[in-house]
């Protein structure tokens, strides 16, 4: 049974299917989400969210296309590398900044977290539709995942056993760990669901195993890491850079004797 499952690790082929009216009109869905928390002063949660953007785009550019060479990129079934740099870009501010967003805003329990997790689900469930106005999807990109599956998993386990171990040890506090892994599966699970439902992500035989594999390991191998820089940040300083007084860390409790 391990081996069918390891065997089935190695046929997922991620693939998306888009136009460039997507491209342009989620782009602006960014400005728009970035002004928001602009807007209500939200400063270190935009800087977070670039960062993803950012380091998405150095894995899936750096790593998946130039390293690995299992990402690749075609429009009208040419493939270049303007092209791909273009889409890649594109690609991981788009899921960068709104995973990263949805991840720390549930991290701060932040008090609108209800309207922006609303705000982008909505729109990774509504934008292909829209995008559809504007013509076929002339553009694709796929890549495998055998290369680096093992060791996303890896880091994933190293990571929650991090704080497996710390609740064990700790005598002060416990982390709540399922709240934690809940968030980074669900980031993920929401817009592999979209991609899927909206046939970006074309269905297939191995479209539920993409989807299952991906939600867990790929966004929530950071869950536990993500944790440790929004302390580490949040001891110090509120959102708005001003200083932190009194900060409680939202996803721990004080153990009492009675829990002890």
């Amino acid at each position: 049974m391990n081996i069918n499952f390891l065997s089935s690790l190695e046929n997922i082929t991620p693939t998306r299917n888009f136009n460039l009216t997507y491209i342009i009109i989620d782009s602006v869905f960014l400005c728009v989400l970035l002004g928001l928390l602009i807007y209500q002063k939200k400063y270190i949660t935009v800087i977070w969210a670039l960062f993803g953007g950012i380091l998405y785009f150095l894995v899936d550019y750096g790593y998946f296309y130039w390293i690995s060479g299992s990402r690749i990129v075609t429009v009208n079934g040419v493939s270049s590398e303007a092209n791909t740099a273009l889409v890649l870009l594109w690609m991981s501010l788009s899921y960068g900044i709104t995973n990263f967003a949805y991840i720390w805003l549930c991290l701060k329990k932040d008090k609108n977290l209800k309207e922006y997790l609303f705000m982008i689900i909505i729109w990774w469930l509504v934008a292909p539709s829209i995008a559809s106005l504007g013509g076929e999807n002339n553009i694709q990109t796929f890549r495998t995942t055998g290369q680096y599956h093992g060791y996303m998993a890896l880091i994933l386990i190293v990571g929650y056993m991090i704080l497996i171990i710390y609740n064990i040890v700790n005598k002060k506090k416990m982390i709540n760990i399922l709240h934690l892994n809940l968030i980074g599966i669900s980031v993920q699970f929401a817009w592999e669901f979209a991609l899927l439902v909206n046939s970006i992500r074309p269905i297939n035989e191995h479209s539920l195993t993409t989807m299952l594999v991906n939600s867990i390991i790929e966004t929530n191998l950071g869950m536990p890491y993500i944790y440790f820089i929004f302390i580490a940040i949040y001891s110090y300083y509120n959102d708005d850079f001003t200083k932190a007084i009194d900060f409680k860390d939202p996803y721990s409790k004080v153990i009492s004797r009675s829990d002890s």
